[in-house]
């Protein structure tokens, strides 16, 4: 862990995919290469990329950011476990897209951040209304009951725990069948294709599939 605290601000981590958990596999860059891309050194990094995933609000990450030079030890751990859960996403999926049982020891480590995660979540009421009705003196409720999870800077494992429930709820959803890597051999992130037809080949159409395009022009006018 540095002792110096990075900026507190930064550019984007970089482009959600539409699943915070496809997104947090994402974070090991360049996966196929000889020398895969670290997004997630330290701690730090863990945490900017809560926020940026709409996981922790500025005033958690805040908080994070002056606890963990107090904590060192304890961010360590949280980063392991990250590492590792991250990891055991992409060996489940990976493997269930090649329609392969997903590895047991993946399995377990999913499951283990489940359950840490169902403890620290419940199911809340919606937001009471006024009644639109004049008739109706009794307040209404709007929408469906939510989950929501403890105070998210009680642990500094708790960024965790909305990632292991959305990998969780897209395992056992039909939507795992629009799991997609990136066609382009250099990236093969994992997206959710959410494309009309289903025929999504780009982790990104402003990253993967505008050098694509590019590199089939240069390669249709070198044939001219």
């Amino acid at each position: 862990m540095t002792e110096t605290t990075p900026e507190r601000r930064g550019p984007p981590f970089f482009e959600l995919l539409g699943n915070v958990s496809l997104d947090f596999i994402n974070t090991l860059d360049d996966r196929p290469s000889s020398e895969p891309k670290e997004l997630l050194k330290n701690y730090y990094d863990l945490a900017r990329f809560g926020e940026d995933a709409g996981i922790l609000t500025a005033e958690q990450l805040d908080f994070f950011y002056e606890r963990v030079h107090l904590m060192p030890d304890e961010a360590e751990e949280a980063m392991r476990r990250a590492i590792n859960l991250r990891e055991a996403l992409y060996a489940i999926f990976s493997a269930l897209m090649k329609k392969q049982p997903a590895p047991q020891l993946a399995m377990d480590r999913l499951n283990a951040n489940l359950h840490d995660a169902a403890l620290h979540s419940r199911l809340v009421q919606p937001k009471l209304v006024q009644a639109k009705s004049a008739e109706s003196k009794m307040p209404q409720v709007e929408g469906r009951l939510e989950w929501r999870f403890d105070d998210l800077t009680s642990s500094f494992n708790a960024v965790l725990w909305p990632i292991a429930r959305a990998a969780g709820d897209l395992l056992a959803s039909p939507d795992l069948a629009l799991v997609r890597a990136c066609s382009s051999p250099t990236c093969q992130w994992l997206f959710l294709d959410t494309s009309k037809n289903h025929h999504r080949r780009w982790c990104s159409m402003k990253q993967c599939g505008n050098r694509a395009k590019v590199r089939r022009f240069y390669a249709k006018k070198k044939t001219a």
